[in-house]
């Protein structure tokens, strides 16, 4: 599923339009979160952690719980964004997301794995990527 294009705030320091890669990869969660929130899901945490890694969305609506991956990438060099979600990465999110779900009590009906790309500041988003 892709939403309209939507661009990501990309200035880096001094306004010169190069962003750091913190500044890139928020600037993706943010868009990320807005695309989410338009379409009447909760954000109920960004940037979740815990000795296992982080989740950098965990969003619900109705019974449906959803694990956000965002890669943000300035340009495809090294690959489009959702390539960087590979087998490994998608068992730790697996992971990641039990360890969620026993920490916050939350419970689910489904749980649905997304990645959310931002590519030169351009968003789409991959539901039921996994």
């Amino acid at each position: 599923m892709r939403s309209p294009r939507s661009r990501a705030a990309d200035t880096g320091p001094g306004g010169s339009g190069a962003a750091g890669p913190r500044a890139l990869g928020r600037a993706g969660e943010d868009l990320a979160a807005a695309w989410y929130e338009a379409r009447g899901y909760t954000v109920l945490e960004r940037n979740w952690r815990c000795e296992l890694g982080e989740i950098d969305l965990v969003c619900a609506t109705g019974t449906v719980l959803v694990v956000c991956e965002v890669k943000a990438r300035s340009t495809d060099r090294y690959g489009a964004p959702a390539e960087a979600v590979g087998r490994a990465k998608q068992l730790r999110l697996r992971r990641l997301c039990a360890r969620y779900l026993v920490e916050s009590g939350r419970r689910a009906a489904q749980v649905r794995f997304d990645v959310a790309c931002v590519l030169a500041g351009e968003l789409s988003v991959v539901t039921a990527a996994f």
